[in-house]
């Protein structure tokens, strides 16, 4: 079985840019196979075989079986992300029902990032005014990245709010 492995980095934010990179893939011939720390590995397929979805979701194995059996294959786990595919010959496959479950989705990384972005930022002000630490301004710079990355999951999920009360 022809393989490649392919080395790339997504920031937390930019999940549906990994997504479709990697349905991308798919629709080239290469389906994702695993995953790591910035590492996928792919395996040959035909080319638009199979659909690929990426979701932060705690460690649940009922949440896997449940997913297997609605046809989903389990490729991987990489920290808080876990990876799906499917045969495109079966269907729409999409994670969100509807609108509410997308802004949970988008709740669970903005909590995330608050949390992360938040300890960053305790740890680097407090870093900072240690003289013997000097290293303080690396947190800090990593809770700026964080809260950017937090504004723009707010501002995802304020569009999606926007379209839901357009529905109602």
């Amino acid at each position: 079985m022809e393989r490649k492995t392919i080395r790339k980095w997504f920031w937390v934010w930019e999940f549906e840019k990994e997504e479709a990179w990697l349905n991308e893939m798919a629709s080239n011939g290469w389906v994702l196979d695993s995953v790591s720390y910035c590492t996928y590995s792919f395996v040959r397929c035909e080319p638009g075989e199979y659909t690929v979805r990426t979701e932060m979701h705690p460690d649940d194995e009922s949440y896997v079986r449940f997913m297997e059996e609605t046809g989903a294959e389990y490729v991987g786990r990489m920290m808080l992300w876990i990876y799906f595919r499917k045969k495109t010959e079966d269907g729409v496959f999409d994670l969100y029902s509807d609108i509410d479950s997308k802004i949970g989705h988008l709740d669970r990384i903005g909590k995330m990032l608050t949390a992360v972005g938040g300890a960053n930022l305790i740890i680097g002000v407090v870093n900072s005014l240690n003289p013997e630490i000097r290293l303080g301004w690396i947190n800090i710079l990593c809770a700026t990245l964080l809260m950017y990355g937090l504004g723009r999951i707010h501002g995802k999920k304020e569009a999606l709010e926007r379209e839901r009360e357009l529905h109602e």
